[in-house]
C-alpha cells in the first residue's frame, strides 16, 4: 500500500491522505502524551496539538458545525484537511485527549462531531463542548462577565467566574445571531438589492465580487453553507467602511445587537472573540459606550486562553 507509512521502531503508524482518504491514526503508547484542542466556527476551525513540555503547534481547516454536516462529512473536513497536517507531529507523541469547542454543538448535535473524532482517533478521549465555553475560557478565564462570540454566527453568555449561569440562545442567522457575519450579510445584500444604499454602492458591490442577483439568489437558497457565504459578502462593509452609509449599516447592526441581547445579563464587562468583533471593534466600542457598557476585552481567537485552561489536562510522560 503506497498510502501507508509504518515507523515499526515507534510502533507508530499512521494512512497518509492523498487521493484516498485518511481513515485513523493510532498511535505509540510509550512516547510524550499530547492533547488536541480545537475552536470551531462554521467558517473556520483552529486546531492545537500541545504537549506537556508547553510547545503547540496551530493548524487550520474548514469549519464543523453538527447543524449544517452530517458526521460524514465532519469526517472527511478531519481526514483531508487536518490529519495530512498533524501526522508529521506525531513521530514523537501520541494524543490522549481530544476537546473541541465548536458552534452549533448542542447536547443534541454534539454526537455527530464526536462520532466523527472517534472515527479518526480511536484511543482519544473526546470531549466535545459549545463554542461559547471555549469563549469563556478564552476572554474571561476565572472572572465574572459576558462572553460574546461574532465570527460568522453569534453567540453570547453570562459567566458567574466558575459556571456559565444564563445564555440567550443564538438560534442560528435566520431567526437569530445577531450581530454576527452572517447577519452583517444578510442585511447588506438586501439594503444593496432592494436599493437602500443607493445605485452607485449596488453597482460596485456586485463588480466587486464579479456576481449578479440571481448568482446570490442561487449561492443563499440553493448552495451549501449560505452563512459563510453572506459572512463573506459582509467583507464589502470592512472594505467600504469609510462610506457614511455603509459606517451606518455597521453600526445600526451592532447597536441592534447591544440593545436586543446584552440587556438581558447582569451587568459586567462585555467581552468578544471572533473576526467580525475583532475587525470592527472601533464601531463595536462606540456601540457599547454608547449604550453604556462596560468594554471587556476584544480578540480575534479565544485558543491562547483554552491552550491555558487544559494544561493541567496533558498526562505526564509514560
Amino acid at each position: 500500500m503506497d498510502n501507508v507509512k509504518e515507523r515499526s521502531d515507534l510502533k507508530f503508524c499512521y494512512i497518509e491522505a492523498t487521493t484516498l482518504h485518511l481513515s485513523f491514526i493510532t498511535y505509540n503508547p510509550l512516547i510524550t502524551p499530547m492533547i488536541l484542542l480545537a475552536d470551531s466556527g462554521s467558517t473556520k476551525t483552529q486546531w492545537c496539538l500541545m504537549a506537556a513540555n508547553g510547545q503547540y503547534s496551530d493548524f487550520f481547516t474548514d469549519g464543523i458545525n453538527p447543524f449544517q454536516q452530517t458526521s460524514d462529512a465532519i469526517r472527511n473536513t478531519i481526514q483531508v484537511q487536518l490529519l495530512p497536517q498533524i501526522a508529521q507531529h506525531l513521530w514523537a507523541g501520541t494524543i490522549t485527549d481530544i476537546f473541541f469547542y465548536g458552534a452549533g454543538c448542542t447536547p443534541e448535535k454534539k454526537k455527530f462531531v464526536k462520532m466523527a473524532l472517534q472515527a479518526c482517533f480511536k484511543k482519544a478521549e473526546i470531549t466535545i463542548e459549545s463554542d461559547i465555553l471555549g469563549a469563556v475560557y478564552g476572554l474571561l478565564g476565572n472572572k465574572a462577565g459576558i462572553a460574546c462570540i461574532l465570527g460568522t454566527g453569534g453567540n453570547s453568555c453570562y459567566y458567574d467566574g466558575k459556571e456559565i449561569v444564563k445564555n440567550v440562545p443564538a438560534l442560528g442567522y435566520v431567526i437569530g445571531d445577531e450581530g454576527s457575519g452572517a447577519v452583517l450579510g444578510k442585511r447588506l445584500v438586501a439594503d444593496l438589492l432592494k436599493n437602500q444604499l443607493g445605485e452607485d454602492l449596488k453597482e460596485k458591490f456586485l463588480s466587486t465580487y464579479n456576481i449578479t442577483q440571481a448568482d446570490i439568489v442561487e449561492h443563499v437558497y440553493r448552495q451549501p453553507f449560505p452563512n459563510r457565504y453572506l459572512a463573506n459578502l459582509s467583507r464589502f462593509c470592512a472594505d467600504n467602511i469609510s462610506e457614511p452609509r455603509i459606517y451606518k449599516l455597521v453600526y445600526d447592526h451592532f447597536d441592534y445587537f447591544a440593545k436586543r441581547i446584552l440587556p438581558q445579563y447582569p451587568p459586567s464587562p462585555v467581552c468578544f472573540v471572533g473576526s467580525i468583533a475583532f475587525y470592527y471593534q472601533d464601531i463595536l466600542k462606540k456601540v457599547l459606550a454608547d449604550n453604556g457598557f462596560e468594554i471587556g476585552i476584544i480578540l480575534q481567537s479565544p485558543m491562547e486562553g483554552i491552550r491555558r485552561y487544559h494544561e493541567k489536562d496533558i498526562k505526564p510522560s509514560l
